[in-house]
């Protein structure tokens, strides 16, 4: 008997330490599971707590190198890069593509979900070419493992798209976007919400392209496939809504779009409570549609209700808040309430200088509000600078054939127009007027602005005879229906 026992305890402890496993992977796989939720929900500071706890797990369990701790590195990674702590998450991304790597193989699919995380921080800072290699090396990866019909190949298309979008690069994004919602269409995945999502950054294309009639059927078709594969108060219906609501916003089609913002505010608020990014995204969607139509009275709680959440989620250096801040003080700004613009438009550049870098995209984009808000005041001395500031980031960051730059040199010139130095000014108008042509096309409307201040600019220096054509390219422009 005492010989049975014995040949049966190495059984008996194996058995005991393969409980002891599942065990541990069982509330590993939960707490992770619980971390994903709170930061679907906005909640950054829990989910951290809980990834963090995740994480501690799964190396105690499994040892550094375990694929269940590159798992809960993603989500820390994640939730620091939510918080705008993006030294922080990018070694944690960096650290879980090495342990993917090692323990799989550099080509396997899973090692492109950590390329994908750890280019899209790169790209939010504005580090764009060293994003681009690593969403290439992702899709390529998928490419090789599933075929170049495969709806992670469709996503990860959508991915670089997204990128070259952000770059200007509309052309090479345009060809990216139609590729991907082919493979999905193909696919049979006519009721992906991946499908209705890519509709809906396409349609953003062209709305940026101004190319008006393309860009409507498209968020119309994103948010009718939402409403069919989700339920009425599903969220991903309320960004269908936001995003049409966004694009009638644009075209001064105020009466369609405010029944949609609120419907989506609506739905947010209910799925998410009121303290949730989305929701103040919605709120200030509204405020600058109130705004717009001089409703200031209407608008400025919305932009304060939506600043006060985000400072809340976020604490009060966040990127995310720039944004907001430039909105609430431009409200002002349109009301002649300059000191009431100016410590807005100041605490925005600090934000995006001190998480960002000085050379960051939206810090040129703050300098530009900032230069404006001078401007308006007849101070020429200080815009000048800031301009020139601004200039020299965009340049840096995107090439000097970008739409931003061309925002840049229009202003620019604007400011020495203003000022009687036409001679400064004429190849300012005319290098931005070559940018938004070949960026957009010749019949954009930031081209036919570009046509009547060159226009402006020759009838000063009596040259009515060049500006009768610009005037009158520029009013056919406006006379075409988008």
């Amino acid at each position: 008997m005492n010989r049975l026992l014995l040949a049966f305890l190495p059984l008996l402890l194996a058995f005991v330490a393969a409980a002891a496993g599942c065990k541990q992977e069982a509330d590993w796989k939960t707490l992770n599971d619980e971390a994903w939720s709170l930061f679907e929900q906005g909640h950054y500071d829990e989910a951290l707590g809980a990834a963090e706890t995740a994480l501690e797990m799964a190396e105690k369990a499994g040892g550094h190198d375990h694929p269940n701790v590159a798992t809960s590195l993603d989500i820390v990674a994640l939730a620091y890069q939510a918080q705008s702590r993006y030294a922080e998450a990018e070694p944690l991304y960096k650290r879980s593509l090495a342990i993917r790597e090692k323990a799989l193989g550099p080509d396997r699919p899973e090692v492109a979900r950590p390329l994908s995380y750890l280019a899209a921080l790169l790209r939010v800072q504005g580090r764009y070419a060293e994003a681009e290699p690593l969403y290439q090396r992702s899709l390529a990866i998928l490419e090789k493992t599933f075929g170049p019909d495969h709806p992670d190949v469709a996503l990860a298309m959508g991915n670089l798209a997204e990128l070259y979008r952000t770059q200007g690069r509309y052309a090479e994004a345009e060809s990216l976007y139609k590729d991907s919602l082919a493979i999905m269409e193909k696919g049979g995945g006519t009721g992906y919400p991946d499908l209705a999502k890519n509709l809906g950054n396409l349609a953003d294309l062209y709305k940026t392209q101004g190319r008006y009639t393309l860009a409507e059927p498209l968020y119309e078709r994103s948010l009718a496939m939402y409403e069919k594969i989700c339920s009425r108060d599903h969220p991903l219906v309320a960004t269908g809504l936001y995003n049409l609501a966004e694009f009638y916003r644009v075209q001064n089609q105020y009466t369609e779009a405010e029944p949609l913002y609120k419907r989506s505010l609506a739905i947010r608020e209910k799925t998410f409570g009121p303290n949730h990014p989305d929701v103040a995204a919605c709120l200030n969607g509204l405020a600058q549609l109130y705004d717009s139509q001089a409703l200031y009275a209407q608008a400025e709680p919305l932009y304060k209700r939506s600043l006060a959440i985000g400072e809340k989620i976020y604490g009060a250096d966040h990127p995310w808040l720039g944004a907001n801040l430039i909105c609430l003080a431009g409200m002002y700004l349109k009301q002649g309430g300059y000191a009431q613009a100016e410590p807005l438009y100041q605490r925005a550049l600090t934000i995006h200088e001190k998480t960002l870098g000085p050379d960051h995209p939206y810090v040129a984009s703050d300098l530009i509000y900032l230069a404006r808000l001078y401007q308006d005041q007849g101070q020429y001395a200080q815009p000048e600078s800031l301009y020139q500031r601004a200039l020299a980031i965009d340049e840096k960051a995107f090439g000097p054939d970008h739409p931003d730059v061309a925002t840049t040199l229009s202003n620019l010139a604007f400011l020495y127009y203003r000022q009687g130095q036409y001679a400064q000014a004429e190849p300012l108008f005319n290098r931005s007027l070559t940018i938004w042509e070949k960026a957009f096309g010749p019949d954009h409307p930031y081209v036919a602005t570009t046509l009547d201040n060159l226009g402006a600019l020759y009838r000063a220096t009596d040259r009515a005879k060049e500006a009768e054509p610009l005037e009158k390219r520029a009013a056919a422009i406006r006379a075409i229906k988008r």
